[in-house]
């Protein structure tokens, strides 16, 4: 029985299935693309529908003084309802006392006078633990509200100050 004949028939129909194979890899390939796109299209559409810009408040976190606290909780509340909370890693308090900005909370707030409550635990400079409660009332427009939360600490008292400033 001769075999040249029967190995050739299965190199042909091997070397049809590879020559399949690779429009079936390319057609993967666009389909992973399209789903790559719709995923950003969808992530986009989510943020404009949960958080249109018309009504968006955004708070962002900053120390002033990089040496004074050593941070280790904070909470925020707007119109007593609590929005965020958050306890910090050595790395995260690390990043803020290198200058790093930390955006705390983003969501959707009414047009009208608002209170915007933080509650701070830290380690002072001079090892004492530190909790305080500072309290920001401000009047929320139409459009997008950036509100920056500044934490400051100076020596000799090392005792946390805190300060709200409105970013434009």
């Amino acid at each position: 029985m001769d075999v040249a004949p029967i190995a050739v028939a299965v190199l042909m129909m091997l070397g049809s299935g590879l020559v399949t194979a690779l429009p079936l890899d390319d057609e993967i390939a666009e389909l992973k693309a399209e789903i790559s796109a719709h995923a950003g299209e969808v992530f986009q559409l989510e943020q404009r529908v949960l958080h249109p810009v018309n009504t968006r408040l955004a708070v962002f976190l900053t120390l002033a003084n990089r040496d004074g606290l050593d941070l280790d909780s904070v909470e925020l509340f707007v119109d007593g309802e609590p929005v965020a909370s958050h306890m910090y890693t050595t790395r995260e308090a690390g990043s803020l006392q290198q200058g790093g900005v930390q955006q705390l909370f983003t969501g959707n707030l009414a047009n009208g006078t608002h209170e915007l409550k933080a509650v701070i635990t830290a380690r002072a400079a001079n090892d004492r633990f530190v909790r305080r409660e500072s309290t920001h009332r401000f009047q929320k427009r139409p459009g997008a509200l950036r509100l920056q939360m500044a934490l400051d600490a100076k020596a000799p008292d090392y005792e946390p100050r805190v300060s709200f400033v409105e970013w434009k």
